[in-house]
């Protein structure tokens, strides 16, 4: 028997999982927690996937021949000539960067950035975030060699070599993934300079090997690692016509396309895959923090939570919460705050309030299904995946909310699967055939409740919309960490 080591360094932490290399089971995982915040010393992420690494027991191995890392998208890894940060990362929740992202968008139009990039520019975006550097910090942005992104620098690391994939390099806001090709004038224009950007490797490509203090012995083969969405799809093998919704830190609702999507709104990230085709995704800022921070207010743990939010009203008794705790990349509002509407005596109540937290979560992802919708993606069946999968709250009202079955693939972590079975591929030259269980599929209860509550949900939206419009600058979150 052959392993192969994927990774999975999230916002929160860093998974390792080693797999056999034929069935892609499981045999071993181990986890390591991230610094909190929306910027981060990228060293925290080195300790954290050393400590997952020999929690794991991989070193000393003798049978593991491949590993891949996945990793968050879009933060932004900025190095001097030494190789060491000139800034803290900012990562893709970071919103600071907002102010440059509107003006980009406001110089050249949506369509001018689609054509180009597949995306209207965001605060998530690298380039927005180092138009930001270049603005605020312009000694640390003249000493920049080299720019990558999370997973680029931890491979790096894993074996010397400046190296990242179409997936993670197609959501930077400076790589065209429809022509695969970097657009350095793009950084020209906003950065003010064309710092040295990492080798783009082909589907399959080898990054290079591991190095010895890893402690795997010689020959073992690194993946060029992909974006952490990229590699849920590939650990879950999605296929045309199948939609994954995952639930965590954030909230990502991505299909799979042979062609790339065009959203003359530039609201969907027209990002690469995996596996040479295209990725059509949506994202957004609030998921299940909305809900932990909603049980935290209320004083109790998680089963607590589920049980006040499947016990009251299923509209939530009036209650509309919009999510938006954080600022929000779908739709496109850094600068908003959360809202609720429709307090009463009657209506406020913690039942309701757990059920409403809930229900914003299940909209905010129903609106970026729409959205795909609308770009004629095929919606034939939903996957549902990430620590959302394990809410009953959230799974008891998914499907009435988006208007059809869900499925619930059996507990897994993913995008180190994903890691781990590109990881497979690059080793054996092959595409590996690991079979997907799904543990149980969740039906639409026809819950009038669900409906009423969608109604009001997209008249609060609306109704926000149209005050930030009116105001932009009327509230902006500050940045943390």
């Amino acid at each position: 028997m052959t392993t192969v080591v994927g990774i999975d360094s999230s916002t929160q932490s860093c998974k390792v999982v080693v797999v056999d290399t034929h069935t892609g089971r499981t045999l071993a995982h181990a986890n390591a927690p991230h610094p909190d915040g929306t910027s981060v010393n990228p060293a925290a992420w080195l300790d954290a996937l050393r400590t997952a690494w020999w929690d794991a027991g991989v070193p000393g191995r003798g049978d593991v021949v491949g590993v891949a890392v996945a990793g968050q998208q879009h933060g932004m890894v900025a190095v001097d000539r030494h190789g060491e940060p000139v800034h803290d990362a900012l990562l893709w929740n970071d919103v600071r960067s907002a102010p440059q992202a509107a003006r980009m968008l406001a110089e050249h139009g949506t369509e001018w950035w689609v054509e180009r990039v597949d995306m209207a520019p965001v605060p998530s975006l690298t380039l927005s975030k180092l138009a930001w550097l270049r603005e605020n910090d312009p000694e640390a942005a003249s000493r920049v060699e080299r720019v990558m992104l999370p997973h680029d620098w931890l491979t790096l690391q894993l074996c010397g070599e400046f190296v990242t994939d179409r997936s993670d390099a197609s959501g930077t806001g400076y790589y065209d993934a429809a022509h695969d090709r970097y657009r350095p004038e793009l950084l020209e224009e906003y950065f003010g300079a064309v710092p040295q950007l990492p080798r783009v490797l082909a589907a399959g490509g080898a990054a290079g090997t591991l190095g010895p203090e890893w402690g795997c012995g010689s020959g073992v083969v690194v993946g060029p690692g992909a974006g952490d969405n990229a590699a849920a799809a590939l650990g879950l093998g999605l296929g045309e016509g199948e939609v994954t919704i995952s639930v965590g830190t954030s909230g990502t609702v991505f299909a799979c396309s042979a062609e790339p999507p065009r959203d003359p709104s530039g609201v969907t990230a027209g990002f690469a895959d995996a596996t040479g085709r295209f990725l059509p995704l949506l994202c957004t800022i609030n998921a299940a923090r909305v809900m932990t921070s909603t049980a935290e207010l209320l004083g109790v743990g998680l089963d607590e939570f589920t049980r006040l939010a499947t016990s009251g009203a299923t509209d939530a008794g009036g209650l509309t919460l919009l999510p938006y705790f954080d600022g929000e990349r779908t739709p496109n509002l850094p600068q908003a705050t959360g809202r609720l509407d429709g307090m009463t005596r009657a209506s406020l109540t913690r039942e309701n309030l757990a059920r409403a937290a809930v229900l914003s979560v299940a909209n905010s992802l129903a609106d970026c299904l729409s959205v795909l919708r609308g770009l004629d993606v095929a919606v034939e069946r939903v996957l549902l995946i990430g620590g959302g999968a394990r809410s009953e709250a959230l799974c008891s009202v998914l499907p009435d909310t988006l208007g059809m079955p869900v499925d619930v693939p059996d507990t897994g972590e993913y995008v180190a699967l994903g890691a781990a079975r590109q990881a497979a591929w690059v080793t054996t030259g092959s595409f590996p055939e690991w079979e997907r269980s799904v543990g149980r599929r969740l039906h639409p209860t026809s819950d009038t409740g669900a409906q009423r509550f969608r109604q009001r949900y997209g008249d609060a939206r609306a109704n926000l919309e149209t005050e930030l419009a009116a105001d932009p600058m009327e509230r902006r979150p500050e940045p943390t960490g």
